[in-house]
């Protein structure tokens, strides 16, 4: 892809995703997430072509600039949108697919000190909330949602919803997930309580159902 056309994509891709996005000037000069992902294609290409130093202090640049911290070494795809994105961290050996999504203080981190592979692989149209973290060395699969603040520790099948502290799958479809609507995401926990309730509430019908059957025996005794 040459390099006008990935940068009329790129902004494509933004004005899709983003309805607060109201021109191409704007995009290009108030985007930080934009402006991350420019960064970080100079800074990877002189990492995979051993200029290390200079990869790591464009990213470092990147990081001052823009507040999102993203390794040289990290490897992504075409059409990747980072809304807001401060606080983002992007680990050396994650990969990111196409079509992917992220939002503010999400965390692609590893949980070990090895030298190979560490951090997440992000397949295609994923979706991951503001404030979410997944850390390891698995794969989230395509078409699959995180929603925000999850802490996400093992695989994720593809077209899957996780939420929660650690990630729980919560929903699992056959077809595409790519959506934005992280307040529809269910609430396991919320249903948990709320299937309690409805029990409380049926067991002081049956208590009162009892206590009306032993009023009326008792009554009908002392006759």
């Amino acid at each position: 892809m040459g390099i006008i056309k990935w940068f009329k994509d790129e902004i494509n891709n933004i004005f899709e995703k983003d309805p607060a996005a109201k021109s191409v000037l704007e995009v290009i000069f108030c985007y930080p997430g934009f402006h991350a992902i420019i960064m970080h294609r100079i800074a990877h290409w002189f990492w995979t072509h051993k200029m290390y130093f200079l990869g790591r202090l464009i990213s470092h640049l990147s990081r001052f600039l823009t507040g999102i911290e993203i390794h040289p070494g990290a490897k992504i795809g075409k059409r990747f949108f980072i809304d807001h994105g401060m606080g983002v961290v992007i680990g050396e050996t994650a990969e990111i697919g196409d079509n992917v999504t992220i939002y503010h203080q999400v965390t692609l981190g590893g949980v070990s000190l090895n030298k190979g592979k560490r951090h997440p692989t992000i397949k295609d149209n994923v979706v991951i909330g503001s404030g979410a973290k997944v850390l390891g060395p698995f794969e989230v699969g395509e078409n699959s949602k995180i929603g925000s603040n999850s802490v996400v520790v093992k695989e994720v099948p593809p077209n899957s919803t996780v939420v929660g502290i650690p990630g729980r799958i919560v929903t699992k479809k056959e077809k595409k997930l790519l959506d934005f609507d992280h307040n529809k995401l269910p609430d396991p926990v919320a249903n948990a309580i709320s299937c309690i309730v409805d029990r409380v509430i049926e067991l002081e019908k049956e208590i009162k159902e009892l206590q009306k059957k032993v009023e009326y025996y008792e009554s009908n005794n002392k006759k």
